[in-house]
């Protein structure tokens, strides 16, 4: 195994050079500049390692699933890296997430007001500059996705925007299905919750990020107006589960 990592390190360079390239073409079909859509690396399951690899190959933001996770790697890397965090996440593992990453750029996946209220009051209590988030919608009507429905959409973006003023309110995002794609369907649906919520807030779609796409989909994502895609297993191979993840 030790000598085979450079080697897979070598690659996971080489595959997000060919991920970047494919954004910017899919970025141009949509009519937009590729510098429009951010790519954040997921490195779940994935060495402190491989993502220092990546990072000294240019690359900045990143993604974590696991508070664990994210916990354990982002003190051993620089601090100008973009941690993203995405999925679902218990309010008891809110301060020891923001203790151990001051660099969080931004929570993917407030799916309730009781996490939006924890993360609103423990930032304010810490001082922090206010948290990029995006209020995580479920497209698919999965029983096993977090998310709030569609039709409940607005009413969580009015509480994060006008009840959490150390929130900073910056879109939607929905998860994909479990082989990591979605269809044309779920990506409508999260554009049409957009132009409800902007509506609503009286912003500008551009004020209003779109987080849709991930490894098996993103380019289909871009064309339908994604401004932030996950790429994990497309650029980093096939994920490793050696024991049970605890959220």
């Amino acid at each position: 195994m030790i000598m085979a990592a450079p080697a897979v390190e070598g690659a996971a360079v080489s595959a997000l050079r060919s991920v970047l390239h494919r954004v910017r073409q899919a970025s141009e079909k949509s009519g937009r500049k590729a510098e429009q859509v951010r790519v954040v690396g997921v490195s779940k399951t994935k060495p402190v390692s491989l993502i220092r690899q990546l990072y000294d190959a240019g690359h900045r933001c990143f993604g974590e699933n696991y508070v664990q996770e994210i916990v354990e790697k982002a003190p051993q890397l620089p601090q100008d890296i973009e941690w993203h965090y995405i999925g679902h996440l218990q309010s008891n593992k809110v301060k020891s997430l923001l203790a151990a990453v001051p660099n969080l750029a931004m929570f993917e996946s407030v799916d309730n007001e009781k996490i939006a209220n924890h993360l609103d009051r423990l930032i304010g209590n810490a001082g922090r500059e206010p948290l990029k988030v995006l209020v995580q919608v479920n497209t698919s009507g999965e029983a096993s996705k977090s998310g709030v429905e569609p039709s409940d959409c607005v009413n969580l973006v009015k509480h994060v925007k006008l009840g959490c003023p150390n929130l900073e309110f910056s879109g939607l995002m929905t998860i994909g299905m479990p082989d990591y794609t979605s269809t044309p369907e779920n990506f409508r649906s999260l554009k049409n919750c957009r132009i409800e919520v902007c509506k609503a807030l009286g912003i500008t779609e551009e004020r209003c990020e779109l987080s849709m796409g991930m490894s098996g989909d993103f380019e289909q994502a871009i064309e339908m107006g994604s401004t932030n895609v996950r790429i994990g297993s497309t650029i980093f191979g096939p994920r490793e589960y050696p024991k049970q993840q605890v959220r």
